[in-house]
């Protein structure tokens, strides 16, 4: 996939899809040098994937704080907004 086929629509409310294709994306990097280690018996090449993976998980749990991030700011808007049409209901 080119870079520029992914587009932001800009109507996320409560997650971001872009995100959530990041994340999708970045397991599946995880996943591929995974792979690779269950093959490889190199020491240095070993310790260099290992180190890869590392990194990418760190990676992922960034993006998963970020959208645990929108979805609660997203659940105070919206009880916000609620308490608003309650008192004018």
């Amino acid at each position: 996939m080119k870079e520029n086929e992914v587009k932001c629509m800009h109507a996320c409310k409560n997650t971001c899809a872009m995100l959530n294709e990041a994340l999708r994306k970045e397991a599946a990097i995880v996943r591929y040098y995974e792979n690779m280690l269950d093959q490889c018996n190199l020491p240095e090449v070993r310790s260099f994937i290992q180190d890869s993976v590392e990194e990418k998980r760190q990676g992922i749990l960034r993006i998963i704080q970020k959208l645990n991030e929108i979805h609660a700011r997203s659940q105070v808007v919206d009880g916000i907004i609620s308490s608003f049409n309650n008192i004018d209901g």
